[in-house]
C-alpha cells in the first residue's frame, strides 16, 4: 500500500521541462503583477515611507537634513523606496507564487509543507527588513559618523546614497531571514538530515560570514550584524526541524 501511494505521488508530481517553464512563466507574471501593484501603492504614499526610512538618520543627526547633489537624485531615491516598499507590501503574494512554483515539482505528501512556508517566509522577510532598519542601521550609521569624526571628515550624506544603503540592506536582511524556512523545508523533504545539518555547523559559520562580507558594505559592524543573525537563524532552522521530527515520532 505504501509503495502504491509513493508511486502515485511520483506520477502526480512528474512534470516535463515545458510544463516547468510554463509554470515558472505563470508564477512570475502573477508575482510581478503583485509587485507592480505594491510599488504603485508605495509610490502614492512615498513621502510617509521616506519619513519612516529616515528615522535612523534623523535620530542620529536631527539638525542636518539629507542633500541632493544632482537634479535626478531625489526622484531616483523616491523610486527605489517605492520599489522596496512595494516588495515588502506584496511579499505574501510574491512568496506564495514562489513556493507554489517549488511545490509543482514535489510529491503530494511534501506539498503540505509549502502552505506552512508561505506565511512564515513573508513574515520573516518583513522582520528582516525592519530588523536592519531599526537596529542594524542605527549601529552602522553611528559607526560611520564616529569614524568620520575621528579622521576629521564632516558627514554630509546625500539622499540617494542614504536610500541606496538602507533599501539594499533591507532587501539583503529580508532575504537572509529566510534561512530557517529553507533549512526546515530541506529537512522535511528529505534532502538534508538533522545530523548532516549539525555536522556542517563549522562550515556554515564560516559561510555566513563570507556571505555577510560580500552582501554588506566593507565595515566590520555591518558584517557582524548580518553574520550573527544568519547563523542564529540557521540554528533556529535545525531546532524547528528537530521539534517537528520529535512530534512526528510521538
Amino acid at each position: 500500500m505504501g509503495d502504491t501511494s509513493k508511486k502515485n505521488d511520483l506520477f502526480n508530481s512528474s512534470m516535463s521541462l515545458g510544463d516547468h517553464l510554463e509554470e515558472l512563466r505563470t508564477r512570475l507574471v502573477y508575482a510581478l503583477t503583485g509587485l507592480v501593484i505594491g510599488t504603485i501603492i508605495s509610490f502614492c504614499f512615498g513621502t510617509r515611507i521616506i519619513s519612516f526610512i529616515q528615522t535612523p538618520y534623523n535620530t542620529l543627526m536631527p539638525d542636518k537634513p539629507l542633500v541632493a547633489l544632482a537634479p535626478a537624485d531625489a526622484f531616483v531615491g523616491y523610486m527605489k523606496i517605492s520599489l522596496i516598499a512595494g516588495l515588502i507590501i506584496s511579499s505574501p503574494w510574491v512568496f506564495y507564487h514562489l513556493w507554489m512554483f517549488i511545490s509543482a515539482g514535489l510529491y503530494t505528501s511534501e506539498k503540505r509543507y509549502v502552505h506552512l512556508a508561505v506565511p512564515f517566509s513573508a513574515t520573516l522577510f518583513v522582520l528582516g527588513a525592519l530588523f536592519f532598519l531599526f537596529i542594524v542601521a542605527r549601529i552602522s550609521l553611528a559607526f560611520f559618523k564616529k569614524f568620520g569624526e575621528i579622521i576629521d571628515i564632516a558627514p554630509n550624506w546625500t539622499f540617494q546614497k542614504y536610500i541606496s544603503f538602507i533599501t539594499s540592506l533591507m532587501l539583503v536582511f529580508g532575504i537572509g531571514f529566510q534561512t530557517p524556512i529553507a533549512i526546515f523545508f530541506l529537512n522535511k523533504t528529505g534532502l538534508v538530515s538533522i545530523r548532516a545539518l549539525r555536522n556542517s555547523r563549522k562550515y556554515v559559520l564560516l559561510g555566513v560570514f563570507v556571505v555577510a562580507a560580500m552582501a554588506t558594505p566593507p565595515d566590520v559592524i555591518s558584517q557582524i550584524t548580518l553574520g550573527v543573525p544568519l547563523y542564529l537563524l540557521f540554528e533556529l532552522g535545525i531546532l524547528l526541524s528537530y521539534i517537528a521530527s520529535r512530534r512526528k515520532k510521538s
